[in-house]
């Protein structure tokens, strides 16, 4: 699609690739309609690097290995789009992924990197708004994982700015809402909420209704936290009306 678009990286495990609506390995295909398609505003980028309109489910390309259903997203870009105008959204995500597999020269972190800047290849005048970010499940389940946790995530920040060129991307991330054992979900959370790095701001998951697993969002979580994502977006990184 060639038209100017504000690009938003979509990032994390399998909560921002979202399992809402999914049950026995089959998404119920329920879509909200704060997650109703736009054709003219709001688009995504396949696995295939082309853009498209972007629909329900965002990652079904990208997260293979597990069924995909409501994500973040979708509620995200319709809550910000009569602000910011044309929106592209670069789904990342893949689910059961821990911090370390995002680091610098892993593929996931290379290939979040290969999206990003294939969705600014184009030469519409396309920018990269922000990083929207939810992980963290995964390392939940030993002391050294906790430990290692800030220092990783704030790499990453640091790293995904240097490779885009963008020192000052704005990076909003969720607080855990569930994880493994309880004591380590409470540490890192606390490494999210109190991350001190300029231009990242930090949504709190917590309480928002999870499925039976007691891991994953529902379909309705989803749409909360994608709109509240929006609200953070909007307070701390949107300076002006966009011209649309």
């Amino acid at each position: 699609m060639e038209v100017a678009k504000k690009l938003f990286i979509l990032s994390g495990q399998s909560n921002m690739a979202g399992r809402g609506g999914v049950a026995h390995k089959r998404w119920d295909g329920v879509v909200p309609p704060e997650c109703a398609t736009d054709g003219q505003k709001i688009y995504r980028l396949a696995a295939n690097l082309r853009w498209e309109v972007a629909h329900e489910t965002l990652h079904h390309d990208i997260d293979t290995k597990k069924v995909c259903g409501v994500g973040p997203g979708m509620p995200f870009a319709n809550a910000v789009k009569e602000r910011v105008g044309v929106i592209g959204l670069v789904p990342c995500a893949v689910g059961g992924t821990a911090i370390r597999e995002w680091a610098r020269g892993e593929h996931l972190y290379e290939n979040m990197v290969k999206r990003a800047k294939a969705a600014v290849s184009g030469g519409d005048g396309s920018e990269i708004a922000a990083l929207l970010w939810y992980q963290g499940e995964s390392d939940t389940t030993s002391q050294e994982e906790v430990d290692a946790y800030k220092h990783k995530m704030e790499e990453l920040i640091h790293n995904i700015r240097a490779d885009l060129n963008l020192p000052n991307l704005p990076v909003v991330q969720v607080a855990l809402a569930s994880g493994y054992e309880k004591k380590y979900v409470d540490e890192i959370r606390a490494i999210q909420l109190r991350m001190d790095l300029p231009n990242v701001a930090c949504v709190d998951a917590k309480g928002l209704e999870l499925k039976e697993d007691n891991l994953h969002l529902t379909t309705q979580a989803q749409v909360q936290l994608g709109c509240s994502l929006a609200q953070a977006y909007l307070t701390n990184f949107l300076t002006e009306k966009a011209h649309i």
